[in-house]
């Protein structure tokens, strides 16, 4: 899976125990009682968070895994019916695999770690301290390999034989068997049942590769492939590999004899696994579509098991033009629109189709729309005339949003370093606006050179003039302030994502009001990231309808004024 780099640090850890903090303070001032606005789900949610992971186990049963979910979960193939099999924060799968004696294994990406699960149900921590533990398989003895991707650049053998011993401890990686580095990111792979070595992809050299698993030997099986994400045997012809490329969506079958290649399927860029059925039915995931799919070898035709509208959506913007409002969506996994009226979702970007950062902040500006991301390090610049990315700016410290000025200067909000950083119109020059922010997650542009910024460590707004460096507290008191937007009555609309509301509040006096609760947001983060996970976005259009996205349900809802 390509959560592509991923930022840890003690400045999270720091953020997580503040936003404890704040969420735990009472608040400064009492909220107005009103009439509360109207909800609806203008766009429905969807059963995952990002779907990675793929397996079977010995009856046929499917399970899939999400990281960003922290959960894995069993598919109903004929109905698409999803139920929850470990919670968060655990059940963190990027990628699933099961023995013969129905032991299940995955890989807890974010956490480092690798877990099994005995047939007894008996669950073990059998690995930390991983950089990025992506993907994983049993050999047919019971052997289990597991690889390093994007943190890491790594295959390693874990020795099981100890596991179920009541003083085991989970090894560290320095105790695991290094079996190769420095490969080229190994990611979804098999061992082969016959002749014991292991087929998979390398995602940054677009080759499929064979490796001995004793001496650590390589080599190349295809080529040519744009990302390929993972590898699977065809259990009705061992001799064919079939791989899912993430960059372009196809679907390859690989002769290991001949090594002969042919497209078996074209589906949408932001597959990321697949697996067989003991029937040899081929099941593919999409992370950008929330999605399993079964896949016919002969047609490529494919069928839709569970789907979802939007992926994880995260930081909102909107826009109206001609009457019509657009919803603009930082989904993680793409860049989305959503017809305000309609609710249909259109794409704007898909990572690794168009992008390879995952957006988790949004803006729109004058000229552009701005994708930040603390995932992948970086600010994006997305022309609004051309829909095109125009620029990728990297090496900040967590970006978590960004605005964007008059002039075309940038303004970015750093969760990392806590400063708010002034990036000139041609990206050479950067100057620190503001510094020691409190776990700083969204920002909306004021009045003039006004910029508010949403505090979770600190439980506040902050008002900051960008021109002059000045800053003052709107509002404090708040459990978890997440997104944030102004409306057309100058009123700034937060998410109180630690009370599940909605408040607006009077940027003068700071009195809030509670537009809307008992919402679906806040969806939890895991040790060491940071406190808003995935940001509960907030944008109010001019009509006074305010959008909220929920990371809970993966939904979008749309508050509505009450008449007056």
């Amino acid at each position: 899976m390509g959560l592509g780099r991923v930022f840890m640090s003690g400045a999270l850890a720091l953020a997580v125990a503040g936003s404890a903090l704040a969420q735990q303070a009472p608040p400064a001032q009492a909220p107005v009682p009103a009439r509360e606005y109207s909800q609806q789900f203008l766009v429905p949610g969807s059963s995952f968070h990002g779907v990675h992971g793929l397996a079977f186990n010995k009856d046929d049963q499917l399970f899939a895994g999400s990281v960003v979910g922290q959960t894995i979960y069993r598919v109903q193939v004929d109905t698409g019916e999803v139920d929850r099999v470990t919670d968060p924060p655990a059940g963190m799968a990027d990628d699933i695999a099961f023995a013969d004696d129905g032991t299940m294994a995955w890989t807890a990406f974010l956490l480092g770690k690798v877990y099994i699960r005995r047939s007894n149900g008996k669950t073990i921590e059998v690995a930390h301290g991983m950089a990025g533990p992506n993907s994983l398989a049993f050999g047919k003895d019971g052997r289990l390999f597991v690889s390093e991707v994007f943190l890491g650049d790594a295959l390693y053998e874990i020795d099981l034989k100890n596991a179920d011993k009541p003083d085991f401890k989970s090894f560290p990686r320095t105790e695991l068997r290094r079996i190769g580095e420095k490969m080229g990111g190994l990611n979804g792979f098999e061992v082969h049942r016959d002749d014991g070595f292991l087929y998979g992809p390398l995602w940054f050299k677009g080759e499929v590769v064979k490796i001995n698993l004793e001496t650590g030997a390589i080599e190349t099986i295809a080529s040519g492939f744009k990302i390929p994400a993972a590898a699977n045997i065809d259990p009705q012809n061992r001799d064919n590999l079939y791989v899912v490329d993430t960059g372009t969506g196809g679907i390859w079958s690989v002769s290991l004899t001949s090594k002969a290649k042919k497209l078996v399927a074209s589906m949408k860029p932001g597959l990321d696994n697949l697996a067989f059925d003991s029937r040899g039915r081929l099941f593919v995931t999409s992370m950008t579509d929330n999605g399993i799919y079964l896949v016919d070898k002969q047609t490529g035709a494919w069928r839709t098991i569970v789907e979802g509208k939007l992926a994880i959506p995260a930081d909102l913007a909107v826009t109206t033009e001609g009457g019509k409002e657009t919803v603009h969506v930082a989904d993680v996994f793409s860049y989305r629109t959503v017809d305000g009226q309609s609710g249909t979702v259109a794409d704007a970007l898909r990572v690794h189709g168009e992008t390879h950062a995952y957006p988790i902040g949004i803006s729109v500006g004058p000229k552009h729309v701005l994708l930040s991301s603390w995932f992948s390090n970086t600010v994006e610049k997305v022309d609004r005339k051309t829909g095109k990315l125009v620029a990728t700016l990297g090496q900040f410290a967590a970006p978590v949003d960004a605005l964007e000025g008059a002039d075309g200067a940038l303004y970015v909000a750093e969760l990392a370093s806590g400063n708010l950083v002034k990036v000139s119109a041609d990206g050479k020059t950067r100057s620190i606006v503001a510094k020691e922010l409190r776990g700083p997650v969204a920002m909306a542009q004021g009045p003039g050179n006004l910029v508010y910024i949403t505090e979770i460590a600190g439980g506040a707004v902050l008002q900051i003039d960008v021109a002059t460096g000045a800053r003052k507290v709107v509002a404090d008191g708040l459990a978890g302030p997440e997104g944030i937007d102004i409306g057309p009555d100058g009123r700034l609309f937060v998410a109180e994502v630690g009370q599940k509301r909605v408040v607006a509040i009077d940027p003068a006096s700071g009195a809030k009001t509670v537009i809307a609760s008992n919402l679906d947001i806040g969806l939890a983060p895991f040790a060491g990231g940071p406190p808003a996970l995935v940001p509960t976005g907030v944008a109010v259009a001019r009509s006074g309808a305010v959008y909220v996205s929920s990371d809970i349900r993966n939904a979008l809802y749309k508050l509505t004024p009450p008449a007056p």
